[in-house]
């Protein structure tokens, strides 16, 4: 049984703090339905890309014949998890990642200014994020881990050649948790929960990611 304190909801919020990557459709609500206009109910239509707002990411999205969404148990998506503050470092080094000692078959998310400086949730894309360099992602698989998270649009830096943090992650079978919120939230340890939609044949999907404390 779980025990916690305090929930931290560490997703941002879709249609207000999210963005879409360049070039994918945006995130869109419609009403087709609405008490307001006399109908008997309000009813919604949306529309957006698997990897928009805070979403999941599963070895398909870049190796072909790789596990999906539907491939997973819900237990999968409730880890172990170590937040790890950066600070203001412009990138996570494998350094970083050896001295948080993550839990092995556990999470581990990073803390950066992207979160701190409240660029995350400000509902603009930015390009010059904080992210992993490859040698932290080597480090994730070597200590085991089975997600790693990030307060950024995409785990890799952008515009880089050939996704390589992605590949090295996901070619591990490591989960990768992107765009989470971690403003409000210490170093230290928790029990992360990030269920996923339950897509059959997807590669990715926004969830609503939470931190028990």
């Amino acid at each position: 049984m779980i025990h916690f304190r305090r929930v931290h909801d560490i997703s941002v919020i879709l249609g207000r703090e999210s963005v879409s990557w360049p070039g994918d459709p945006p995130y869109e609500r419609k009403l087709i339905s609405s008490i307001d206009e006399g109908r008997a109910s309000t009813v919604s239509v949306i529309s957006m890309s698997t990897h928009i707002g805070t979403h999941l990411d599963t070895p398909a999205h870049f190796l072909a014949g790789a596990r999906g969404l539907d491939t997973y148990k819900p237990a999968d998506f409730i880890l172990p998890a170590v937040v790890v503050d950066v600070e203001d470092a412009p990138a996570v080094t494998a350094k970083m990642v050896k001295d948080a000692q993550p839990p092995g078959g556990g999470a581990i998310l990073f803390r950066t200014t992207n979160s701190t400086g409240k660029r995350i949730a400000s509902g603009e894309f930015f390009k010059d994020g904080v992210h992993l360099l490859p040698e932290a992602a080597q480090a994730c698989v070597d200590h085991q881990v089975r997600l790693v998270g990030i307060d950024y649009f995409t785990i890799d830096a952008f515009g880089c050649d050939g996704f390589p943090v992605h590949k090295i992650l996901l070619s591990a079978g490591i989960l990768v948790l992107e765009t989470i919120n971690l403003l409000h939230v210490r170093q230290g340890g928790y029990t992360l929960i990030c269920l996923p939609l339950r897509l059959a044949g997807a590669e990715a999907s926004p969830v609503r990611a939470v931190l028990l404390e």
